[in-house]
């Protein structure tokens, strides 16, 4: 009878009749091991439903290549020249615009009941949380390559390999950070629309409001005050340092210190607002 339903010789169980067998429970998984199927979890998603990958490489097309050559002959004198401005300015705005969908995710998984599902299952309460910021690391990887990769075509020529992977870096250690104030938001607010709508509106004006595509000495005054401390323009002002060469370590590290503390801050809330869902 066995052998009708499994399709296996009698007295062969497989593996999974071994488990079954077995006269103790396996171990749960332990939080990097739970971590990282969650993280798959995530690229399968984008696997089956490869629509999600709409806007992170149309946003870096569209800003890389049509402000590029809009306003770069009238800003800078040339495409080229300002092309060398801009890029490290387009490459912090398509990584960042694309990390509010942490909290959209997580938020649908919520409104669809997945995540109770989760919640029940025997591993570490916020794995799926921590898996899900590491599978939008793909994402994110994603657009940066493609504004390097278009700035390479146009014309953009960095000073070195290392100083691009270097910012590549730098720009997807601050976008995982960023990611958490989302999922923050995604256990706070009650559907997925929300939570768009509330990253659009923070993220459109802190990233317009820097130094992306002009220089501050070109700004209002009350502008520029803005400006100066908005953190977007420190991460731009380092990654073009670490594209061109003239990279400042103050920069670097005022960037590493304010991805800790977006982490230390919204990581735990986070976890602490998950283990409280009803």
């Amino acid at each position: 009878m066995t052998a009708l339903v499994t399709g296996r010789p009698e007295g062969d169980v497989g593996a999974i009749g071994r488990v079954l067998a077995a006269p103790r429970s396996p171990a749960p998984p332990g939080p990097f091991s739970a971590s990282l199927v969650f993280g798959w979890r995530a690229l399968l998603k984008i696997r089956h439903v490869p629509e999600q990958l709409t806007d992170v490489i149309a946003i870096p097309v569209v800003f890389t290549v049509m402000f590029t050559y809009l306003f770069g002959g009238a800003l800078a004198g040339s495409t080229g020249e300002y092309l060398r401005f801009i890029l490290p300015g387009t490459l912090v705005m398509a990584v960042l615009l694309v990390t509010m969908y942490a909290g959209i995710g997580l938020r649908t998984d919520i409104s669809r009941g997945v995540s109770d599902r989760f919640r029940s299952l025997p591993v570490w309460r916020p794995a799926p949380i921590v898996g899900a910021v590491l599978g939008d690391a793909a994402r994110y990887l994603l657009a940066g390559s493609l504004v390097i990769a278009l700035g390479l075509v146009m014309g953009f020529r960095p000073a070195s390999a290392p100083g691009v992977l270097a910012g590549l870096g730098l720009v997807l250690l601050f976008a995982l950070s960023l990611s958490w104030v989302w999922t923050t938001l995604g256990l706070v607010m009650r559907t997925p629309q929300a939570v768009m709508s509330t990253g659009v509106v923070a993220l459109f004006p802190l990233t317009l409001a820097s130094n992306v595509f002009v220089r501050p000495e070109t700004m209002p005054g009350w502008l520029q005050a803005f400006v100066r401390v908005n953190p977007v323009t420190h991460l731009v002002s380092a990654e073009r340092g670490l594209l061109n060469g003239t990279a400042a370590a103050g920069q670097v590290l005022w960037v590493l210190l304010a991805s800790a503390v977006l982490a230390g801050v919204f990581a735990p809330l986070t976890a602490r607002l998950y283990s409280r869902l009803r």
